[in-house]
């Protein structure tokens, strides 16, 4: 069973920023590309940025010219900096395979907060 440990998150203002952390498996990590995800309450789940093995990335128009996802596969994590925060971004974020493989499982995921 993959399991995805993320941390990072936290209580910021607006304007300030966060790295997020997210560790996996070796195996996992280093066949796949990996995204980071964010869901609120009430809302669905949405993509905000994902990193091909390839260290190519790809944001969320929501995410362009803030965020910056990278991966250290000598680690097996992958990281997202987030800068600039809006209180919008408020929401749990996820990293998981991209795309998602059905029947994969989420970890808890990391609370981030930006509220003055």
């Amino acid at each position: 069973q993959v399991q995805f440990v993320e941390s990072g998150g936290g209580l910021v203002q607006p304007g300030g920023s966060l790295r997020l952390s997210c560790a996996t498996s070796g195996r996992i990590f280093i066949m796949n590309a990996m995204g980071w995800y964010r869901q609120g309450p009430g809302k669905q789940r949405e993509l905000v940025a994902s990193i091909t093995r390839g260290l190519n990335p790809n944001y969320a128009d929501s995410a362009k010219g803030r965020f910056t996802i990278y991966r250290d596969n000598a680690k097996n994590t992958v990281y997202l900096e987030m800068n600039n925060l809006k209180p919008e971004d408020t929401d749990v974020y996820y990293c998981n395979l991209f795309p998602i493989i059905r029947g994969t499982s989420w970890g808890q995921g990391t609370q981030v907060t930006v509220s003055s």
